[in-house]
C-alpha cells in the first residue's frame, strides 16, 4: 500500500493565436501559453468569457431575487418580524460552510435584528446529532420564546422536523444548496439555488452563499437601517465557498474573488485594527496571509472543521469568526488551532492502524475496503477514508464501534467534500434500542463509483444512512458489518464488470524544473480560485531526481511537536543548473525515490518563507513512467433543451436514467463504437437530451394507477404495461412494486399474451398488509423522482469523469 496508481496526461489542444495573445495581456511577464491551454481545455474560449472569468470587475452578478417569489416570501416574513419585534433562531450546520453562513446571518440580520435577544443561533453538536433540523432542539428554540428558524447549509430535506415546528407556532425559512425534496416543504420560504437550471449562474451556489443572497435582499429592503457594510461578509463567503468544494464558476467565482479580496486587506491591517480579527489570528498561527484560495482550503477550512470533529460542539467558532474583542478571539483562535494539532494527530494515528489492517486484506479481490475498530474516534474517519479511497482507487468505508451517540455523517466537511448531501435512507428493519451496538463511521468514494446508489441497495442493513456520490455518513448493527461488506463487494463487482480499480492521478501539464518559479505561478494564478471543475494545475515532471530530503513532525502554535509529518527536499532534472524546493505532506524523505523518477506536483508559493515551491502530488521511479494520454469523452450535454434527432449524428438519450447503470450502458456503447473507428476525430458523440422531469406528488400517482385499475376491472379491457407505464409515468421497477400493493386491494393481475388483465373483488383486501404495500410504493416512486432530479441536474463534469474512467 498505496497500489500502483495509473497517471495520465490531459490531451493538449492548441487554442488559437488569438486566444494566446489575449491570454498574454494578463501574463506580461511570460508568453501566457500554459495558461491560454489550460483555459481553453476548461471550455473558457472566447473575449468575453475570458474577461469576465479572470477580472471579477466586469462580471455582472445575479440579483438576490433571481430566487423570484421564495425570496419575496422570506424577505416578507423577516419584514414582519422586523415590526413585530419577534424572535429569531439562525439553525446552521457544523461544517466550514455551516459555520461561516451561521457567521454571515449573524452578522448580516444582526445589522436588524438585537443579538442575543431577538436573534439567537445553534449548530448541532457533531458527535451526538446528526445534520439538519431536529425535534429537541426544535423544543429548545420554542421555549426561548422563538417564533421564526431561518435555516442555513441545511434545511430541505428535513420535512417531518419542518411540520413539528409549525405545530409549535414556529415558521421556518431554508437557506439551503442540498437536493431538493420531491416536493416543496411546508415553510415560509425555501431559498436554494437547485430550483435553478444547472447553467444558471447562481446555481453552485454554497449554503454561506445562499444566506449571503437572502441578507443582500434584506438589505436592499431594508436600506439606511444596517450599520456596516453587506461587502463586509464576502471575506466569510470566500471563506465557505472554497472550503465546501463547490464549483467555483459564475456567482461563485465572483463571490470567492471579491472575498479573498476582502480577506487580504482586513489581514494587512493591524491586529487590533482588523474587523475580523479571530480570522486574522487563524491566519498567523496557520502561517498564511490570507490572499490566495489555498490559505482557505489548506489553512482556515481544515481549522474551522476541526473543532466539530474532536470537541462536537463548534458553536464558539461563529464567536470567532465575528467578534471584535481581539483578546477573546485570540483564546478562541488558540483554542481552534490546538483542536486542529489534535485532528491532525488523531488522523495520522488512525491512518497508520488502517494500513495495518489493509495488509490483512487481498485487494486484488476487494472492491470496497470496509474495516473497522473499537477504538476509532468517528471525527476523523472521512478524512482517513479519503485517503485510503485516493491510495487505492477504492471506495473506502470507516466504522467506528465505540460508542459516541450519533456519529460522524461526514458530510460538507471541508477539503474532503464535494456534492450536495441526498435526503437520509429512514431506517430498514426492526428499531435498535441500545446506541452501544451500532457501528458509526464515514464513506468515501473513488474513480466516478456512485457511493449512494451503491449503499442505498443495502438500506435493509443500515440504521442510518445518509450523503451524496463522493461521500457519506452510516450506521448499522455491529453483527451486520460481515453481511453488509460481502453484499457491498459482491454488488460494485456486478456492476463494473470486466473493468478493474486502480487508483489514478491526472496531470494537466508538462513542464520542466526550468520553468517553474515566479513567471508560471503568476500564469497559473490567472485560473485562481480554483476548485470543483476548474481544478489546481497538476504539473508532470519527467525525468527529474531529489536532493536534501529532510522530514520533522509539525509543530503547533505553542512550539509542541503534532504527530504529522512532512518532507521536504530539492528538485532538480537536466533542464537547469538550480535547484527548486519543495515538501509533500504527511510522507516521510524515505519515501522519495533515488535516482531518476517522474512527478506530478502543484506549483505554490509559501507567504511565510517567502519562496516559491511545488508540492508534491504523486511521485515514482522513471522505470515505471507508463503514460496514458487522456481524451475527454464526446458527450454533448443538450438537456433542458429544444432538440432535434437529425440535427445529431451520435447516440442520443432522452430517457431520464434513475441509476448510474443505464447510463453506464449508454457510455460503453458509444466507447465501443469508437474504439472500432480509428482517429480522434471519427469519435462516436453521445447526446444526454432528457429533460427535467415533472413529477406528480407520489399519492397522486397512487390514486391514478388504482383508478385505471377499477377502470380496467370494470371495463373488462386489457392493459400492456408499456401503456400503464406511459400513462403514470413511473418505471417498470417501480410499477412492479404498485402490482404487488394492489393485490392487497383485493386487486388481481393476470398475463394475457402481451397484455394484463386486472379484476378486482374487495372483498379480498387485506387492509393491514395493503397500508404496508402501498407505503413502499409511494417510497418507490419518491427514490425514483428523487433519482431523476439528480440525474437532470447532475453536473456534465461528473459524468465525463465517469466516462473517462470506464474508457480506460
Amino acid at each position: 500500500m498505496p497500489e500502483q496508481q495509473q497517471w495520465t496526461i490531459t490531451a493538449t489542444e492548441q487554442p488559437p493565436e488569438w486566444f494566446i495573445q489575449a491570454v498574454k495581456q494578463y501574463t506580461p511577464a511570460s508568453n501566457g501559453l500554459y495558461a491560454a491551454q489550460l483555459l481553453w481545455q476548461r471550455g473558457i474560449k472566447d473575449r468575453q468569457q475570458l474577461t469576465a472569468f479572470i477580472n471579477y470587475k466586469v462580471y455582472q452578478p445575479a440579483s438576490a431575487f433571481e430566487f423570484g417569489q421564495e425570496m419575496h416570501l422570506a424577505i416578507a416574513r423577516l419584514q414582519q418580524a422586523y415590526n413585530t419585534k419577534e424572535k429569531i433562531a439562525i439553525w446552521g450546520d457544523f461544517d466550514a460552510d455551516g459555520i461561516t453562513a451561521t457567521s454571515v446571518l449573524w452578522d448580516g440580520l444582526g445589522q436588524f435584528y438585537a443579538q442575543n435577544t431577538q436573534l439567537v443561533y445553534y449548530i448541532p453538536n457533531r458527535l451526538k446529532e446528526s445534520h439538519g433540523l431536529n425535534n429537541q432542539g426544535i423544543d429548545n428554540l420554542a421555549k426561548q420564546g422563538c417564533k421564526l428558524i431561518v435555516t442555513c447549509d441545511t434545511g430541505s430535506t428535513n420535512i417531518e422536523e419542518i411540520i413539528y415546528a409549525k405545530h409549535l407556532g414556529i415558521d421556518v425559512i431554508v437557506t439551503d444548496h442540498h437536493t431538493l425534496p420531491a416536493e416543496r416543504p411546508p415553510v415560509a420560504a425555501i431559498i436554494n439555488p437547485r430550483y435553478f437550471p444547472k447553467e444558471h449562474q447562481l446555481f453552485n451556489l454554497s449554503g454561506v452563499a445562499v444566506a449571503y443572497k437572502l441578507v443582500e435582499a434584506l438589505y436592499q429592503n431594508l436600506p439606511n437601517v444596517a450599520k456596516y457594510p453587506l461587502e463586509d461578509l464576502l471575506d466569510l463567503v470566500a471563506v465557505g465557498l472554497i472550503a465546501d468544494l463547490v464549483q467555483l464558476s459564475g456567482d461563485c467565482r465572483y463571490l470567492a474573488q471579491m472575498g479573498i479580496q476582502r480577506l487580504q486587506e482586513d489581514f494587512k491591517q493591524p491586529a487590533a485594527a482588523r474587523r475580523r480579527p479571530g480570522v486574522g489570528r487563524l491566519l498567523e498561527l496557520c502561517q498564511k496571509s490570507g490572499d490566495r484560495p489555498t490559505d482557505i482550503s489548506f489553512g482556515l477550512g481544515p481549522r474551522i472543521n476541526a473543532v466539530s470533529r474532536i470537541q462536537g460542539d463548534a458553536s464558539f467558532c461563529v464567536e470567532l469568526l465575528t467578534s471584535r474583542d481581539v483578546k477573546r478571539c485570540n483564546e478562541l483562535a488558540e483554542v481552534t488551532e490546538l483542536a486542529n494539532a489534535r485532528r491532525k494527530s488523531l488522523q495520522k494515528d488512525v491512518q497508520a492502524q488502517v494500513a495495518q489492517k489493509l495488509t490483512q486484506l487481498d485487494l486484488s479481490t476487494t472492491s470496497v475496503i470496509v474495516l473497522e475498530d473499537a477504538q476509532w474516534p468517528a471525527g476523523v474517519l472521512g478524512l482517513v477514508a479519503g485517503q485510503i479511497a485516493q491510495e487505492t482507487g477504492r471506495p473506502t468505508i470507516l466504522l467506528s464501534t465505540e460508542g459516541l451517540g450519533t456519529g460522524d455523517w461526514g458530510l460538507g466537511t471541508g477539503k474532503d467534500s464535494s456534492q450536495s448531501p441526498l435526503p437520509l435512507i429512514p431506517r430498514g428493519g426492526p428499531t435498535f434500542p441500545d446506541p452501544q451496538s451500532l457501528a458509526r463511521g464515514s464513506a468515501r468514494s473513488v474513480n466516478s463509483v456512485d457511493l449512494y446508489q451503491l449503499v442505498k441497495e443495502q438500506a435493509h442493513l443500515l440504521h442510518r444512512f445518509g450523503g451524496h456520490p463522493f461521500a457519506a455518513g452510516l450506521s448499522l448493527l455491529v453483527e451486520n458489518i460481515p453481511l453488509f461488506t460481502a453484499a457491498i463487494n459482491q454488488q460494485l463487482r456486478q456492476s463494473l464488470g470486466s473493468t478493474t480499480l486502480t487508483p489514478t492521478v491526472q496531470a494537466d501539464l508538462t513542464v520542466t524544473v526550468a520553468d517553474l518559479g515566479k513567471e508560471l505561478f503568476l500564469e497559473l494564478k490567472l485560473l485562481e480560485p480554483c476548485g470543483m471543475g476548474n481544478p489546481v494545475p497538476k504539473l508532470l515532471i519527467q525525468n527529474c531526481w531529489f536532493e536534501n530530503s529532510w522530514h520533522r513532525n509539525q509543530q503547533d502554535w505553542q512550539g509542541k511537536k503534532v504527530q504529522y509529518i512532512k518532507a521536504e527536499f530539492d528538485i532538480r532534472d537536466d533542464s537547469s543548473r538550480s535547484a527548486f524546493p519543495g515538501l509533500w505532506w504527511g510522507h516521510y524523505k524515505d519515501e522519495l525515490p533515488i535516482g531518476r523518477c517522474d512527478c506530478i506536483a502543484e506549483l505554490d508559493y509559501n507567504t511565510f518563507k517567502k519562496r516559491y515551491e511545488i508540492r508534491l502530488i504523486a511521485v515514482r521511479s522513471s522505470a515505471n513512467s507508463a503514460l496514458t494520454t487522456q481524451h475527454p469523452p464526446f458527450i454533448l450535454d443538450l438537456r433542458n433543451q429544444e432538440h432535434s434527432a437529425t440535427q445529431h449524428s451520435g447516440l442520443i438519450i432522452e430517457d431520464c436514467p434513475t441509476n448510474w447503470d443505464d447510463l453506464r450502458m449508454w457510455l460503453r456503447r458509444c466507447l465501443a463504437i469508437s474504439r472500432s473507428t480509428s482517429g480522434l476525430e471519427n469519435q462516436q458523440q453521445l447526446a444526454i437530451a432528457w429533460s427535467k422531469p415533472k413529477h406528480q406528488p407520489p399519492n397522486q400517482i397512487w390514486l391514478t394507477l388504482v383508478g385505471i385499475a377499477k377502470y380496467l376491472s370494470r371495463t373488462n379491457q386489457l392493459v400492456t404495461r408499456g401503456q400503464l407505464l406511459e400513462k403514470i409515468g413511473i418505471s417498470d421497477q417501480t410499477l412492479l412494486v404498485g402490482i404487488k400493493a394492489l393485490k392487497y386491494l383485493g386487486f388481481t393481475v393476470q398475463r394475457q399474451d402481451r397484455s394484463l388483465q386486472i379484476t378486482w373483488n374487495p372483498n379480498d383486501s387485506s387492509e393491514n398488509l395493503a397500508d404496508e404495500a402501498v407505503a413502499r410504493f409511494l417510497a418507490a416512486v419518491r427514490e425514483e423522482q428523487f433519482q431523476q432530479q439528480y440525474f437532470a441536474e447532475v453536473p456534465l463534469s461528473t459524468i465525463v469523469a465517469i466516462a473517462s474512467y470506464d474508457s480506460k
